[in-house]
């Protein structure tokens, strides 16, 4: 498993009942995980402390409770800053557990850096959400573009950018599907060293295009493939689809990826570490193509 056990402003501080209790900076949240099945006697006084809680309803959805949490907050990531408020469906805009791979995809983007001369390394950054990877590419000297449907989204990822004073560095912020778009780059020949996809389980395009992970992943990632450069550093694929096992990414990449550039290709669980229990919580799998390893 790959773990993502350097935040110093994020912590899951312990898990019971369906539920995990997180420090988020200063703040303490309750939120629902279906990962966590167990019920274990609920010692830490932040469950009873928090100052926000996310109830799921029996109907579906759900609705926060909030104790003097304000509606948005900061915290940080290395030297990355990120807006947090939290959301509709639990969410606060940030996936903590993906540090893991933001810190993999920085180190090999560094390393090109070094070796590429006045050459750009150019990465893309699909599905992109709040631009957590972006910022780390970013930071590490890439030029990224950075795509996803929700005009919402990329606005504060680019008020995450703000912050962490990465707006003049080289992006593209795109609202825009991100089938279509990947099938246009192929048409205009442009090509990337570097592709981030954190593809949703299921959604909806804005003319009523259905995306279904298990049916819609392996045709996507033939496609983006197309996209990668003659000398290509890293392919990256999250999931949070219980029915994707890490296996399953380790193999799409192995056919599209490396059959034709070589290198290597890994996957894993990601997943948090608990304080109170010393154990790890699973938070999804992703799938890790590089021509070479790079050291996280």
């Amino acid at each position: 498993m790959w773990i993502a056990d350097k935040w110093t402003d994020y912590e899951v501080l312990d898990t019971s009942g369906g539920e995990k209790l997180e420090r988020w900076g200063e703040y303490l949240l309750v939120r629902p995980d279906p990962q966590v099945i167990w019920n274990t006697e609920k010692k830490n006084p932040g469950w009873k402390r928090h100052n926000g809680h996310y109830h799921r309803s029996k109907a579906g959805g759900g609705e926060w409770e909030f104790h003097k949490l304000p509606q948005e907050w900061q915290i940080g990531y290395r030297e990355l800053k990120f807006n947090l408020k939290p959301f509709s469906f639990k969410h606060t805009g940030l996936f903590p557990e993906q540090a893991v791979n933001w810190d993999w995809c920085a180190n090999l983007i560094k390393e090109r850096v070094k070796n590429a001369g006045d050459r750009q390394v150019k990465v893309l950054n699909l599905f992109a959400y709040m631009g957590g990877a972006t910022l780390a590419a970013l930071s590490a000297g890439a030029a990224v573009t950075h795509v996803d449907a929700s005009k919402g989204m990329v606005g504060w990822a680019k008020e995450n950018a703000v912050s962490s004073g990465l707006q003049d560095r080289p992006v593209r912020w795109l609202v825009d599907d991100c089938v279509k778009f990947v099938e246009r780059e192929i048409r205009r020949g442009n090509k990337y060293d570097g592709i981030i996809m954190d593809p949703p389980s299921y959604g909806r395009g804005p003319k009523g295009e259905t995306w279904k992970l298990e049916e819609n992943i392996f045709p996507f990632v033939e496609l983006t493939s197309k996209l990668l450069s003659d000398e290509p550093l890293f392919f990256l694929i999250n999931s949070y689809t219980t029915g994707l096992q890490p296996a399953v990414l380790k193999y799409m990449l192995g056919l599209t990826v490396e059959e034709k550039f070589g290198g290597k290709t890994e996957a894993e669980e990601i997943g948090l570490p608990v304080t109170d229990t010393g154990l790890v919580l699973p938070c999804g799998a992703s799938g890790r193509w590089s021509a070479f390893c790079g050291e996280e």
